[in-house]
Protein backbone atom coordinates (compact mmCIF):
# COMPACT_ATOMS: atom_id res chain seq x y z
CA UNK A 1 0.00 0.00 0.00
CA UNK A 2 1.58 3.69 -0.55
CA UNK A 3 2.86 5.33 2.32
CA UNK A 4 0.37 8.18 1.73
CA UNK A 5 -2.58 6.22 1.32
CA UNK A 6 -1.69 4.32 4.66
CA UNK A 7 -1.15 7.34 5.99
CA UNK A 8 -4.76 8.98 5.12
CA UNK A 9 -6.30 5.70 6.27
CA UNK A 10 -4.82 5.77 9.56
CA UNK A 11 -5.82 9.26 10.00
CA UNK A 12 -9.47 8.61 8.98
CA UNK A 13 -9.80 5.76 11.78
CA UNK A 14 -7.62 7.71 13.74
CA UNK A 15 -10.54 10.41 13.19
CA UNK A 16 -13.21 7.98 13.64
CA UNK A 17 -11.91 6.54 17.01
CA UNK A 18 -11.89 10.24 18.10
CA UNK A 19 -15.47 10.95 17.24
CA UNK A 20 -16.59 7.64 18.72
CA UNK A 21 -14.81 8.64 21.91
CA UNK A 22 -16.21 11.87 22.22
CA UNK A 23 -19.97 10.37 21.66
CA UNK A 24 -19.62 7.57 23.94
CA UNK A 25 -17.26 9.00 26.90
CA UNK A 26 -19.28 11.31 29.35
CA UNK A 27 -17.48 14.14 30.70
CA UNK A 28 -18.78 15.94 34.03
CA UNK A 29 -20.33 18.77 32.45
CA UNK A 30 -24.18 20.21 31.92
CA UNK A 31 -26.24 22.85 29.92
CA UNK A 32 -28.05 25.91 30.38
CA UNK A 33 -30.40 27.00 28.00
CA UNK A 34 -33.31 29.88 27.40
CA UNK A 35 -36.19 28.96 28.84
CA UNK A 36 -39.63 30.38 28.19
CA UNK A 37 -40.78 33.54 29.34
CA UNK A 38 -43.93 34.51 30.52
CA UNK A 39 -45.62 38.22 30.92
CA UNK A 40 -46.93 38.73 34.25
CA UNK A 41 -49.58 41.00 33.43
CA UNK A 42 -50.97 38.25 30.91
CA UNK A 43 -52.06 34.80 30.97
CA UNK A 44 -50.58 31.34 30.73
CA UNK A 45 -52.44 28.09 30.27
CA UNK A 46 -55.27 29.78 29.72
CA UNK A 47 -55.85 31.80 32.90
CA UNK A 48 -54.33 35.28 34.31
CA UNK A 49 -50.77 34.85 36.17
CA UNK A 50 -51.96 37.11 38.69
CA UNK A 51 -55.39 36.74 40.16
CA UNK A 52 -56.29 39.88 42.73
CA UNK A 53 -59.32 39.59 44.19
CA UNK A 54 -60.93 41.95 47.29
CA UNK A 55 -59.63 45.13 45.82
CA UNK A 56 -59.79 47.52 42.83
CA UNK A 57 -57.77 46.51 39.80
CA UNK A 58 -56.82 48.19 36.77
CA UNK A 59 -56.35 47.64 33.11
CA UNK A 60 -52.67 47.00 32.39
CA UNK A 61 -50.95 46.90 28.74
CA UNK A 62 -46.94 45.73 27.84
CA UNK A 63 -45.52 43.60 28.72
CA UNK A 64 -43.77 42.89 32.11
CA UNK A 65 -41.96 39.09 31.66
CA UNK A 66 -40.27 36.96 33.91
CA UNK A 67 -37.72 34.55 32.35
CA UNK A 68 -36.71 31.70 33.11
CA UNK A 69 -33.33 28.73 32.09
CA UNK A 70 -33.73 25.35 31.15
CA UNK A 71 -31.23 22.89 32.05
CA UNK A 72 -30.20 19.40 31.77
CA UNK A 73 -31.70 16.84 34.14
CA UNK A 74 -29.45 15.34 36.99
CA UNK A 75 -29.12 12.06 35.44
CA UNK A 76 -28.08 13.42 31.88
CA UNK A 77 -24.66 12.09 31.12
CA UNK A 78 -23.24 14.76 28.26
CA UNK A 79 -20.25 13.46 25.98
CA UNK A 80 -17.43 15.31 24.83
CA UNK A 81 -19.35 16.47 21.80
CA UNK A 82 -21.91 18.12 22.79
CA UNK A 83 -20.62 19.62 25.05
CA UNK A 84 -17.44 21.29 22.27
CA UNK A 85 -21.00 22.18 20.59
CA UNK A 86 -22.43 24.10 23.34
CA UNK A 87 -19.24 25.77 24.19
CA UNK A 88 -19.55 26.77 20.56
CA UNK A 89 -23.15 27.73 20.26
CA UNK A 90 -24.16 31.25 21.62
CA UNK A 91 -27.42 30.42 23.20
CA UNK A 92 -26.48 27.63 25.87
CA UNK A 93 -24.03 28.10 28.52
CA UNK A 94 -21.85 24.64 29.15
CA UNK A 95 -21.22 24.55 33.32
CA UNK A 96 -19.94 21.65 35.76
CA UNK A 97 -22.49 19.54 36.18
CA UNK A 98 -22.18 20.36 40.07
CA UNK A 99 -22.70 23.85 39.69
CA UNK A 100 -26.04 22.98 39.07
CA UNK A 101 -26.64 19.82 41.41
CA UNK A 102 -23.73 19.97 44.25
CA UNK A 103 -23.15 17.39 46.58
CA UNK A 104 -24.78 14.23 44.48
CA UNK A 105 -28.17 16.10 44.98
CA UNK A 106 -30.96 14.23 42.93
CA UNK A 107 -32.93 15.87 40.33
CA UNK A 108 -36.45 15.47 43.00
CA UNK A 109 -34.37 17.18 45.29
CA UNK A 110 -33.16 19.97 43.46
CA UNK A 111 -37.18 19.95 42.13
CA UNK A 112 -38.35 20.68 45.97
CA UNK A 113 -35.68 23.30 46.56
CA UNK A 114 -36.65 25.05 43.92
CA UNK A 115 -40.17 25.06 44.19
CA UNK A 116 -40.12 25.97 48.07
CA UNK A 117 -37.61 29.12 46.78
CA UNK A 118 -40.32 29.81 44.25
CA UNK A 119 -42.58 29.66 46.66
CA UNK A 120 -40.98 32.28 49.00
CA UNK A 121 -40.17 34.58 45.98
CA UNK A 122 -44.10 35.16 45.29
CA UNK A 123 -44.51 35.90 49.16
CA UNK A 124 -41.84 38.15 48.84
CA UNK A 125 -43.19 39.81 45.92
CA UNK A 126 -46.35 40.52 47.29
CA UNK A 127 -45.11 42.11 50.29
CA UNK A 128 -42.68 44.21 48.63
CA UNK A 129 -45.22 45.05 46.44
CA UNK A 130 -47.82 46.18 49.25
CA UNK A 131 -45.28 47.79 50.93
CA UNK A 132 -44.03 50.20 48.40
CA UNK A 133 -48.12 50.96 47.98
CA UNK A 134 -48.00 51.73 51.80
CA UNK A 135 -50.63 48.74 52.51
CA UNK A 136 -49.33 47.21 55.93
CA UNK A 137 -48.90 43.92 55.73
CA UNK A 138 -48.91 41.66 58.96
CA UNK A 139 -45.66 39.24 59.75
CA UNK A 140 -44.92 37.12 61.93
CA UNK A 141 -41.70 34.47 62.54
CA UNK A 142 -42.46 30.14 61.78
CA UNK A 143 -41.21 27.67 61.67
CA UNK A 144 -39.92 26.69 57.99
CA UNK A 145 -38.39 23.69 58.38
CA UNK A 146 -37.70 20.81 61.44
CA UNK A 147 -34.73 18.74 60.78
CA UNK A 148 -35.33 14.70 60.90
CA UNK A 149 -33.87 13.14 64.25
CA UNK A 150 -33.30 16.80 65.74
CA UNK A 151 -34.43 17.60 69.01
CA UNK A 152 -37.40 19.68 67.32
CA UNK A 153 -38.66 16.40 65.72
CA UNK A 154 -42.24 15.98 66.98
CA UNK A 155 -42.39 18.89 68.99
CA UNK A 156 -42.70 21.76 66.67
CA UNK A 157 -44.13 21.68 63.07
CA UNK A 158 -43.81 23.69 59.87
CA UNK A 159 -46.09 26.47 59.87
CA UNK A 160 -46.00 26.81 63.87
CA UNK A 161 -45.60 30.59 64.74
CA UNK A 162 -42.96 31.47 67.50
CA UNK A 163 -44.16 34.17 69.81
CA UNK A 164 -40.89 33.86 71.78
CA UNK A 165 -38.05 32.32 73.17
CA UNK A 166 -37.52 31.70 76.90
CA UNK A 167 -39.76 34.32 77.18
CA UNK A 168 -38.32 36.87 75.21
CA UNK A 169 -40.23 37.82 71.97
CA UNK A 170 -39.44 37.48 68.31
CA UNK A 171 -39.03 39.42 66.11
CA UNK A 172 -37.61 38.03 63.47
CA UNK A 173 -36.27 34.51 61.90
CA UNK A 174 -32.29 35.60 63.23
CA UNK A 175 -33.40 35.91 66.53
CA UNK A 176 -34.65 32.34 66.78
CA UNK A 177 -31.01 30.85 66.49
CA UNK A 178 -29.30 33.83 68.41
CA UNK A 179 -31.58 32.91 71.32
CA UNK A 180 -30.91 29.27 71.30
CA UNK A 181 -27.44 29.51 70.90
CA UNK A 182 -26.99 31.81 74.31
CA UNK A 183 -27.41 27.91 75.93
CA UNK A 184 -25.10 25.31 75.68
CA UNK A 185 -26.21 21.51 73.90
CA UNK A 186 -27.72 19.54 76.62
CA UNK A 187 -29.53 23.01 78.25
CA UNK A 188 -33.36 23.35 77.77
CA UNK A 189 -34.69 26.07 75.69
CA UNK A 190 -38.42 26.97 75.93
CA UNK A 191 -40.34 28.04 72.62
CA UNK A 192 -43.60 29.46 73.01
CA UNK A 193 -45.70 29.13 69.83
CA UNK A 194 -48.70 29.03 68.33
CA UNK A 195 -49.50 25.89 66.38
CA UNK A 196 -49.96 26.04 62.92
CA UNK A 197 -53.48 24.59 62.61
CA UNK A 198 -54.21 27.21 65.58
CA UNK A 199 -52.95 30.43 63.57
CA UNK A 200 -55.14 29.28 60.25
CA UNK A 201 -58.29 28.60 62.58
CA UNK A 202 -57.64 32.00 63.56
CA UNK A 203 -57.31 33.74 60.61
CA UNK A 204 -59.98 31.97 59.25
CA UNK A 205 -62.10 33.37 61.86
CA UNK A 206 -60.52 36.94 61.35
CA UNK A 207 -59.34 36.70 65.33
CA UNK A 208 -56.16 38.98 66.14
CA UNK A 209 -54.85 36.32 68.67
CA UNK A 210 -54.44 32.56 68.54
CA UNK A 211 -53.62 30.81 71.82
CA UNK A 212 -50.19 29.79 72.57
CA UNK A 213 -48.44 27.02 74.09
CA UNK A 214 -44.93 26.83 75.68
CA UNK A 215 -42.61 23.98 74.09
CA UNK A 216 -39.45 22.52 76.11
CA UNK A 217 -37.00 21.03 74.21
CA UNK A 218 -33.57 20.05 75.57
CA UNK A 219 -30.58 21.56 72.76
CA UNK A 220 -28.39 18.93 71.21
CA UNK A 221 -25.24 20.23 69.98
CA UNK A 222 -23.81 21.19 66.33
CA UNK A 223 -20.45 21.59 64.63
CA UNK A 224 -20.87 22.91 61.64
CA UNK A 225 -20.13 26.23 62.59
CA UNK A 226 -16.71 25.39 63.65
CA UNK A 227 -17.25 25.35 67.24
CA UNK A 228 -20.02 23.63 68.96
CA UNK A 229 -23.09 25.57 69.71
CA UNK A 230 -26.84 24.52 71.02
CA UNK A 231 -29.37 24.07 68.37
CA UNK A 232 -33.24 22.61 68.41
CA UNK A 233 -33.31 21.66 64.46
CA UNK A 234 -35.20 23.99 63.00
CA UNK A 235 -34.60 26.75 60.20
CA UNK A 236 -36.91 29.85 60.93
CA UNK A 237 -38.75 32.09 58.36
CA UNK A 238 -41.45 34.49 57.74
CA UNK A 239 -45.13 34.35 56.95
CA UNK A 240 -47.45 37.11 56.07
CA UNK A 241 -51.40 37.65 55.90
CA UNK A 242 -52.49 39.87 53.30
CA UNK A 243 -55.32 42.56 53.44
CA UNK A 244 -56.59 40.68 50.28
CA UNK A 245 -56.08 37.70 47.92
CA UNK A 246 -53.51 38.29 46.03
CA UNK A 247 -52.65 34.72 43.76
CA UNK A 248 -49.48 33.71 41.18
CA UNK A 249 -50.71 31.03 39.09
CA UNK A 250 -47.87 29.65 37.41
CA UNK A 251 -46.68 26.14 37.20
CA UNK A 252 -43.50 24.59 36.26
CA UNK A 253 -41.04 27.00 37.65
CA UNK A 254 -38.66 26.65 40.28
CA UNK A 255 -35.67 29.00 42.12
CA UNK A 256 -36.53 32.36 43.58
CA UNK A 257 -35.52 34.49 40.58
CA UNK A 258 -39.00 35.99 39.21
CA UNK A 259 -39.19 37.90 42.39
CA UNK A 260 -39.24 41.39 41.03
CA UNK A 261 -40.94 41.23 37.79
CA UNK A 262 -43.72 39.65 40.27
CA UNK A 263 -43.40 42.46 42.64
CA UNK A 264 -43.81 44.91 39.32
CA UNK A 265 -46.80 42.72 37.77
CA UNK A 266 -48.86 42.82 41.11
CA UNK A 267 -48.01 47.14 41.38
CA UNK A 268 -49.35 47.68 37.83
CA UNK A 269 -52.31 45.70 38.74
CA UNK A 270 -53.01 47.61 42.04
CA UNK A 271 -52.07 51.18 39.98
CA UNK A 272 -54.24 53.16 37.74
CA UNK A 273 -51.89 53.56 34.43
CA UNK A 274 -49.85 51.52 32.68
CA UNK A 275 -46.40 50.85 34.40
CA UNK A 276 -44.95 49.96 30.59
CA UNK A 277 -46.72 52.38 28.60
CA UNK A 278 -47.60 49.42 25.99
CA UNK A 279 -43.67 48.68 25.78
CA UNK A 280 -41.97 44.91 26.14
CA UNK A 281 -40.06 44.88 29.42
CA UNK A 282 -38.42 41.95 30.59
CA UNK A 283 -36.42 41.16 33.33
CA UNK A 284 -35.29 39.00 36.55
CA UNK A 285 -34.10 38.88 40.05
CA UNK A 286 -34.55 37.76 43.54
CA UNK A 287 -36.47 40.30 45.85
CA UNK A 288 -36.84 40.25 49.72
CA UNK A 289 -39.59 41.74 51.72
CA UNK A 290 -38.38 45.33 51.82
CA UNK A 291 -37.88 45.93 48.05
CA UNK A 292 -34.15 44.66 47.63
CA UNK A 293 -33.45 43.03 44.12
CA UNK A 294 -30.57 40.33 44.73
CA UNK A 295 -28.72 38.41 41.85
CA UNK A 296 -29.33 35.34 39.44
CA UNK A 297 -28.17 32.88 38.06
CA UNK A 298 -28.11 32.29 34.03
CA UNK A 299 -28.12 36.01 32.82
CA UNK A 300 -26.68 35.48 29.80
CA UNK A 301 -29.21 32.97 28.78
CA UNK A 302 -32.42 34.88 30.06
CA UNK A 303 -31.16 37.80 28.01
CA UNK A 304 -31.04 35.65 24.80
CA UNK A 305 -34.37 34.16 26.07
CA UNK A 306 -36.12 37.25 26.36
CA UNK A 307 -34.78 39.71 23.13
CA UNK A 308 -35.76 36.31 21.46
CA UNK A 309 -39.57 36.81 22.38
CA UNK A 310 -39.27 40.49 21.24
CA UNK A 311 -38.24 42.35 24.35
CA UNK A 312 -36.81 45.85 24.23
CA UNK A 313 -35.40 46.27 27.85
CA UNK A 314 -33.97 44.18 30.37
CA UNK A 315 -34.56 44.96 34.14
CA UNK A 316 -31.29 43.63 35.41
CA UNK A 317 -29.87 43.08 39.23
CA UNK A 318 -27.09 45.34 39.66
CA UNK A 319 -24.63 42.44 40.51
CA UNK A 320 -25.55 40.51 37.34
CA UNK A 321 -24.44 43.25 34.85
CA UNK A 322 -21.29 43.04 34.10
CA UNK A 323 -21.50 39.79 32.87
CA UNK A 324 -24.66 40.69 31.06
CA UNK A 325 -23.49 43.42 29.56
CA UNK A 326 -20.36 40.98 28.01
CA UNK A 327 -22.85 39.73 25.50
CA UNK A 328 -25.87 42.11 25.16
CA UNK A 329 -28.17 41.02 22.53
CA UNK A 330 -28.53 42.96 19.55
CA UNK A 331 -31.69 45.44 20.22
CA UNK A 332 -31.91 44.77 24.21
CA UNK A 333 -30.89 47.78 26.41
CA UNK A 334 -30.00 46.40 30.20
CA UNK A 335 -31.09 48.72 32.58
CA UNK A 336 -29.48 48.32 36.05
CA UNK A 337 -32.17 47.97 39.35
CA UNK A 338 -31.13 47.34 43.13
CA UNK A 339 -34.60 47.98 44.51
CA UNK A 340 -38.10 47.74 43.23
CA UNK A 341 -37.78 51.28 43.48
CA UNK A 342 -35.06 51.48 41.33
CA UNK A 343 -37.51 49.60 38.39
CA UNK A 344 -40.01 51.40 39.22
CA UNK A 345 -37.94 55.09 38.01
CA UNK A 346 -36.81 52.80 35.24
CA UNK A 347 -40.43 52.10 33.65
CA UNK A 348 -41.07 55.76 34.51
CA UNK A 349 -38.32 57.12 31.84
CA UNK A 350 -39.46 53.85 29.52
CA UNK A 351 -43.36 54.76 29.17
CA UNK A 352 -41.94 58.29 29.27
CA UNK A 353 -39.60 57.79 26.08
CA UNK A 354 -36.51 59.23 28.06
CA UNK A 355 -34.42 56.24 27.85
CA UNK A 356 -31.26 58.55 28.28
CA UNK A 357 -31.59 58.76 31.71
CA UNK A 358 -32.04 55.00 32.03
CA UNK A 359 -29.24 53.47 34.50
CA UNK A 360 -27.67 51.30 32.34
CA UNK A 361 -25.53 47.97 32.32
CA UNK A 362 -21.86 47.79 31.39
CA UNK A 363 -19.30 45.45 31.22
CA UNK A 364 -17.28 47.29 34.70
CA UNK A 365 -21.09 47.93 36.39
Amino acid sequence: MPRRTATMLASTLMLIALLCAGVLIPVPYAEMSPGPTVNTLGEHDGEPVLQISGHKTYATDGHLNMTTVRVTSADFRMNLVEAVYGWLAHDTKIVPHDTLYPDGKTEEQSTQENAEEFSQSQESAKVAALKELGVPVKSWVIVSTVVKGSPAEGRLHAGDVIRAVDGTAVKQPSDVAEFVTRHKPGQKVVLTVVPAKEQAAAEKQHRTAAKTRDVEITTAGSHDSGARRAIVGISAGTDHTFPFSIDIKLADVGGPSAGLMFALGIYDKLTPGSLTGGNFVAGTGTIDDGGTVGPIGGIEMKTVGARSKGARYFLTPADNCAAAAKDTPSGLTLVRVKTIGDALDALKDIRGGDTAALPKCTAKS
